[in-house]
């Protein structure tokens, strides 16, 4: 699952999957990471100027969902990922931000790879701190979803879980930053 709703706030109200990397939007950036590192089917959540991302990126293949509450932030379209998974039979969901373009599919594959059961919990981690992506095994979304609210997505199930968490080095294959203020988008080719 991509989340790709946010409305680039500190970005001056640039819609972050609209932003251009390599010549596309950076949403069709995050689908291919996630279609290289073996992800799908493809559930990618919108929210601010959706219609602008359906018109200009390519997002082929891939469930594409609105989170019409997107200005609450990431939990709403947490929340509106999960719901969409309801009843399709997967076992588990790798989430992904849009905003997180030096994260790869070799990263990904990692986390992904770490799937073990219903209830695994599973998070890429950098020098040993929590990040993205994370995996969820399908136990687990009632609880994640209750949880999450605001800017905060699953952090609350996570920190509650901590003990549970697999974490999976990805320092040396992947640099975790956000696009989030004018001086990120520097990163972005």
């Amino acid at each position: 699952m991509l989340l790709a709703a946010g409305g680039g706030r500190r970005l001056g109200g640039r819609p972050k999957a609209l932003l251009e990397h390599r010549g596309r939007p950076l949403v069709e950036n995050a689908v291919r990471v996630l279609r290289e590192a073996g992800c799908g089917p493809l559930h990618v959540v919108l929210g601010a100027a959706a219609a602008e991302v359906r018109a200009r990126a390519d997002l082929t293949g891939c469930v594409v969902l609105d989170n019409p509450d997107w200005a609450e932030g990431m939990g709403s379209s947490l929340r509106v990922g999960l719901a969409s998974l309801a009843g399709t039979g997967a076992e588990a969901v790798l989430v992904s931000l849009v905003d997180q373009p030096g994260i790869g599919a070799t990263a990904v594959a990692r986390v992904r790879e770490a799937y073990r059961d219903r209830n695994s919990l599973v998070a890429a981690s950098y020098a040993g701190e929590r990040g993205h992506p994370v995996l969820f095994g399908a136990d687990r979304w009632a609880d994640v979803s209750a949880g999450a609210t605001g800017d905060k997505g699953a952090r609350v199930h996570l920190r509650n879980h901590a003990a549970e968490v697999i974490l999976v080095e990805c320092a040396d294959v992947a640099q975790p930053y956000d696009i989030d203020t004018p001086p990120d988008l520097a990163r972005l080719l």
